[in-house]
């Protein structure tokens, strides 16, 4: 392995930093729209969740709850790691989406946290999947 020292040591040490952050973010995020009742998100500001059928609301709830998921157990257990990347991209793919549903339904001032979230997410995909990817047990 890497010292932290060296730049893949430096890069392997950023990648684990973000995934556990990232992992927070989409895990609380993806949590509460799962469970919180859709007038209460609302309530909090998620204007989207009005012209969006609640089925889909849970569904991005859990595609985010499972991304958070993702992106931290199989390189943290070492089972599949590669399945980082997918999950990675996978959010990627949702932060994409909630990037072109908010700028189409003018919540522009929205969208650079969708770019931060999807940029960082990438970061995790790339670096897990090729710069420097967990070797499996």
């Amino acid at each position: 392995m890497p010292s932290p020292s060296s730049p893949r040591g430096g890069l392997h040490v950023s990648l684990w930093v973000v995934q556990a952050l990232l992992g927070l973010a989409f895990l609380g995020a993806g949590f509460m729209k799962l469970t919180t009742p859709v007038d209460q998100l609302v309530a909090n500001g998620m204007n989207w969740v009005t012209y969006t059928p609640e089925p889909l609301v849970r569904f991005i709830g859990l595609s985010e709850l499972l991304g958070a998921i993702g992106l931290v157990a199989p390189s943290a257990t070492r089972i599949q790691p590669r399945l980082t990347a997918l999950a990675a991209l996978g959010l990627v793919v949702v932060m994409v989406l909630a990037a072109i549903t908010h700028a189409t339904h003018g919540e522009a001032a929205v969208v650079p946290v969708n770019v931060v979230l999807g940029g960082l997410a990438g970061f995790v995909a790339w670096g897990r999947g090729v710069k420097a990817p967990i070797p499996g047990r």
